[in-house]
């Protein structure tokens, strides 16, 4: 076959070798098919997939004094993200409703800019459906001018179970063009005293691109040394209503129309996990946590959250000390079966790159089927991340070369007096023992530096592994440049040599910078030296 196509093009004149590596760097070799949608079976229920989940989707920037709008929103679902966040929150005349991040400087939108926005743009990248969760903290009088919007802006688009309860979720195909609601049961509102002065006091944030993507090993002894303690609530999200407040909930009541338009009801947590991540063989739910008691659960409580996710939905949510909206290791939520890893879209660096590099995959539609062995409920085959996993295949990565930043920085963007001295990072994410990164010698006053490095990764669990790829410009007298990045599903990459665009901070695809690579897949008993 390959004889016959190098003997047509013999017959048309050939093919030069500028053109061959023109055609090698091209968009048609890319290291993900091009051509491949979506290919997984989209007819599980929605507890079986990965979902791209957005928090606080409405901020523009930082999580204290940002703006709120729709435009965030926007680019989100253009981006592929299927779960949209909204804090809902009493104007200052209580008649109206709002949204913004609450207890801080954040300046409102109004609601109906956004639920427009998603109206609008739900369905443009992806089919599937799109899940709003609501921050509800409104009276019963404004859930029920909320539930009025939602009707009229979304009419047959917005999915209403026809139970309060569901045994199983739908799919996403069941569910393709449809927005479903999820929060909490409607409770009474509560005036809280203003936050700003905590939030003044908050941690310093992490580094420009933040810290390096570990094992999380660490995470857990510290974790597994400070005890389980108590699960306790980390966010307004969380906030328990006191007994004076429940009681008087319970006398106003809440709107009937709003509770019947949540789809998927959130279950509001006990703060003990062995009740909260209780299986209900008849019922399904969805629960939210913080980092920080997430962290705390897979140390004790590891083996019920695979359960738990099996069925239901689970959330994590980022700590309310990232001002800078900087994100949580999306991998500590993904090994134990965790569907919605919450992402801030606008706190650009490397967490926000896995997110963004898992929902690369299957056609970029925001879902993604989690892998067989974290939905094998068999006690004795229970997926367990930190146990030694024995190794399944290898993936072997050749960085060759790289090209383009000659066209898209000016000229002293990386050095004022000589070319780049660059040199590229080349690693694997995933479960603890896949997870390493290394790196390729500096090429010193070169645009178009060529490392020519062979790298290899064993791989245990190479269905939720992820390749990542940085690109700085060495710097002795200050911090390195930054000059692109990328993040891959490892089981998408087609073998062979590929051309590997990169992206700028943000996730945005550079338009001329890529570099040549090869893939290629080994028996997990071969070794680097087999050929």
């Amino acid at each position: 076959m390959a004889f016959a196509a190098e003997q047509t093009l013999l017959k048309k004149g050939g093919l030069t070798a500028e053109g061959f590596h023109r055609w090698l760097c091209s968009d048609a070799n890319a290291a993900l098919d091009p051509r491949r949608g979506v290919y997984q079976d989209m007819g599980w229920p929605l507890s079986h997939y990965f979902i791209y989940t957005g928090h606080n989707s409405y901020l523009t920037g930082n999580q204290l004094s940002s703006g709120c709008s729709e435009r965030p929103i926007v680019k989100a679902l253009l981006d592929g993200v299927r779960v949209i966040e909204l804090d809902l929150w009493p104007n200052s005349t209580k008649d109206e409703v709002e949204v913004l991040h609450g207890r801080t400087w954040t300046s409102p939108v109004e609601l109906n800019k956004c639920l427009d926005a998603i109206k609008e743009h739900a369905f443009v990248a992806s089919p599937y459906p799109v899940i709003l969760t609501l921050e509800d903290h409104l009276t019963p009088d404004l859930q029920a001018k909320v539930a009025k919007m939602l009707k009229q802006t979304f009419g047959d688009m917005l999915y209403i179970s026809e139970s309060e309860s569901m045994a199983e979720f739908p799919s996403p195909d069941d569910l393709k063009g449809k927005v479903i609601i999820s929060t909490k049961p409607p409770k009474e509102y509560l005036q809280t005293k203003s936050g700003k002065e905590e939030a003044e006091d908050r941690a310093e944030e992490e580094g420009v691109w933040g810290e390096e993507i570990s094992d999380g090993k660490a995470t857990a002894r510290q974790m597994s040394e400070q005890g389980s303690g108590k699960y306790g609530a980390e966010e307004a999200e969380e906030e328990p209503l006191d007994g004076e407040a429940e009681k008087k909930a319970r006398q106003q009541g809440a709107d009937s129309e709003y509770n019947r338009l949540i789809a998927i009801q959130l279950t509001r947590r006990k703060h003990d996990m062995d009740q909260d991540l209780k299986v209900d063989p008849d019922k399904v739910t969805r629960l939210s946590l913080g980092e920080k008691a997430y962290e705390k659960a897979i140390v004790s409580h590891g083996a019920h959250i695979i359960r738990f996710t099996q069925r239901n939905l689970l959330r994590i949510f980022p700590r309310s000390t990232r001002i800078m909206s900087s994100n949580y290791n999306p991998l500590m939520g993904w090994r134990y079966g965790v569907q919605m890893v919450a992402a801030n879209m606008q706190g650009h660096g490397r967490k926000l790159w896995l997110t963004q590099g898992m929902f690369r995959a299957n056609g970029g539609c925001g879902y993604v089927k989690k892998p067989d062995i974290l939905m094998n409920s068999d006690p004795d085959k229970l997926f367990d991340p930190k146990a030694d996993l024995p190794v399944k295949t290898r993936l072997r990565v050749t960085v060759y070369m790289g090209d383009g930043w000659r066209f898209d920085f000016r000229k002293t963007h990386f050095d004022k007096c000589s070319p780049p001295d660059f040199y590229a990072r080349v690693g694997v994410a995933g479960v603890a023992a896949d997870t390493r990164m290394e790196q390729t010698r500096v090429m010193m006053d070169s645009w178009i530096p060529a490392w020519d490095r062979e790298f290899e990764f064993p791989l245990a669990v190479p269905e939720r592994a992820l390749l990542r790829v940085e690109v700085h410009e060495s710097d002795n007298h200050q911090k390195d440049d930054f000059g692109g990045q990328t993040c891959l599903p490892v089981w998408e990459l087609r073998p062979g040599i590929r051309a590997v665009r990169l992206c700028d901070h943000k996730g945005q695809p550079l338009r001329s910078v890529k570099l040549l690579m090869r893939f290629e897949f080994f028996p997990s008993s071969s070794s680097s030296n087999s050929k």
